[in-house]
């Protein structure tokens, strides 16, 4: 692994790594593996990805097998990564904005009716775009990131890894070893930390097994006659709500705080009934079936004071909160003392500024540039916005594009999409509805990560959000590169008003599966 960075000519304090390791084999890390590759022009000495399952694909790779140990004494088995996806998950972006550029997304016949694809076929289609890089021998799966630490006087960082792959030729026991990179990427860490409101009573139902997130549900089987609460009305908590209407007790709750976001369409249903934000949990007294079994339920108190009573399971789709808690970095106040995890850095009192701190552009680790995060923010189309954001991230490694070279001028980003965040959240909202004809913004949407759409599509530029943000680096690219104009995603009018017009087709697409029980 190189030791030592080099300097760029044309930006003297610009550091141009000769080795990168990307961490993390979904969508982003793939994407970034490519870029950093291809776009390079093989100018980086060493790129590599690193994956801790057994495939790429990240949440669209579902169906990673249980694999025991075969060490005689049993005292280790690889550990599970399960995905969050779940049977039956199609997605709600089209293949367009799927698609990488330069490696288009296939066209799906078999279900007209239904064109966005499914789990499996985004799957297919990841691990298709990652199979050169594989027969290339870049990309190490079964290998787990245990920890990134920074190594003083920018010269790179110290990896240790765990290597599941050697299991079966070292008696069951996987290897662990460290490795030193110039650069690292991190692409990986965004679901492994499931967002837990902070409700009366929450903590209790969970010790008890009555509560679960999202992350580990696996479809309705098991849930039959069963008083539900789902948390939430984004695609997660709408998808769970309509798989269990037809097997659980009815009606399924579905408990809101604000009324639907448009980009997450869903039908109506007479069994789901929609009602107010959880006020608290309270466990009931553990009654005894007629098998002889103890049986816990509880009481979901709601904030008008509506009690909901013998309830079996509460299912919260509440999101996810980024957490790569094996970065660790040095101390800003002394770069002589050990170093600190970089999530220690960010306790912030409100959910809404909770983030991956210091990073400019969202990408770079203000501190030290040589530390990347690609897929840090929440994009309503990830693949592209990746995409382009890997693109920036390789030319700015290379001196290509520019950005502040100093820690100060680099941080000033972090600093103004903070008091962009807090001043949103001056504006009153509205008080709590279960009244879907009603217009305000969700709350929960008003975070550091989650952009928001931009324009709909009246100026060519994009204006707001996402689109501005991602337009913002493909011009930086294009200043630079202007062969890759004719192939990076576009944020333009007409590509913002196809986007926007997903959400209708996404609905359509749900009126006939439900019309034909599909």
């Amino acid at each position: 692994m190189g030791d030592n960075l080099t300097e760029s000519v044309s930006s003297p304090s610009f550091t141009q790594p000769r080795s990168i390791l990307v961490i993390g084999g979904g969508p982003a890390g793939l994407v970034t593996l490519r870029n950093l590759i291809e776009r390079s022009n093989d100018k980086f000495e060493q790129v590599e990805l690193v994956e801790r399952r057994d495939d790429v694909g990240g949440v669209w790779y579902q169906d990673e097998p249980t694999i025991s140990s075969v060490n005689p004494s049993g005292a280790i088995n690889k550990p599970q990564w399960p995905s969050p996806a779940y049977p039956g998950l199609i997605g709600n972006v089209l293949p367009r904005f799927l698609a990488f550029s330069e490696y288009p997304f296939p066209e799906s016949p078999d279900h007209l009716h239904q064109p966005f694809p499914t789990v499996e076929e985004t799957y297919e289609y990841l691990r298709g775009f990652a199979e050169r890089y594989i027969e290339k021998g870049v990309v190490r799966l079964n290998t787990e990131v245990m920890r990134v630490e920074e190594i003083p006087e920018r010269k790179g960082w110290k990896v240790r890894i765990r290597d599941w792959g050697v299991c079966d030729d070292n008696d069951g026991m996987p290897e662990e070893r460290e490795e030193r990179w110039d650069a690292v990427v991190v692409c990986a860490g965004y679901y492994d930390k499931p967002n837990w409101p902070n409700t009366e009573g929450l903590d209790l139902v969970r010790k008890r097994g009555l509560a679960l997130h999202a992350k580990w549900w696996n479809g309705p089987e098991g849930y039959e006659g069963k008083k539900t609460i789902i948390i939430g009305n984004a695609n997660s908590s709408n998808d769970i709500a309509s798989q269990l209407a037809p097997v659980a007790q009815t009606p399924v709750y579905r408990s809101i705080r604000r009324p639907p976001a448009p980009w997450f369409p869903s039908l109506s249903d007479s069994r789901i009934k929609n009602v107010g934000a959880v006020k608290k949990y309270i466990l009931q007294p553990a009654e005894e079936t007629e098998e002889g079994m103890m049986l816990e339920k509880m009481t979901v108190v709601l904030q008008d004071g509506t009690e909901i009573k013998d309830v079996d399971v509460v299912i919260l789709g509440t999101g996810y909160c980024p957490n790569p808690e094996f970065v660790h970095v040095l101390p800003h106040e002394n770069e002589k003392e050990s170093t600190v995890s970089l999530m220690s850095y960010t306790n912030p009192i409100l959910p809404q500024l909770r983030r991956i701190p210091f990073l400019h552009r969202h990408i770079l680790y203000a501190y030290n540039p040589s530390l990347a995060f690609i897929g840090a923010i929440l994009a309503m189309t990830p693949f592209i916005v990746a995409d382009v954001a890997s693109t920036w991230l390789t030319l700015a490694w290379l001196g290509e594009v520019p950005y502040p070279q100093t820690i100060d001028g680099r941080l000033a980003f972090d600093r103004e999409r903070i008091m962009q965040v807090e001043k949103m959240l001056e504006v009153p909202l509205p008080a709590a509805t279960t009244d879907a004809n009603a217009d305000p913004p969700p709350s929960s949407f008003i975070t550091y990560a989650f952009l928001g759409p931009g324009d709909t599509g009246t100026n060519e530029s994009g204006k707001g959000g996402e689109a501005e943000y991602a337009n913002g680096l493909r011009d930086d690219i294009v200043s630079a590169r202007p062969d890759l104009d004719a192939v990076l995603p576009t944020w333009d009018a007409e590509a913002i008003k196809a986007r926007t017009e997903m959400y209708p087709t996404k609905y359509e697409a749900l009126k006939w599966a439900q019309m034909h029980c599909v």
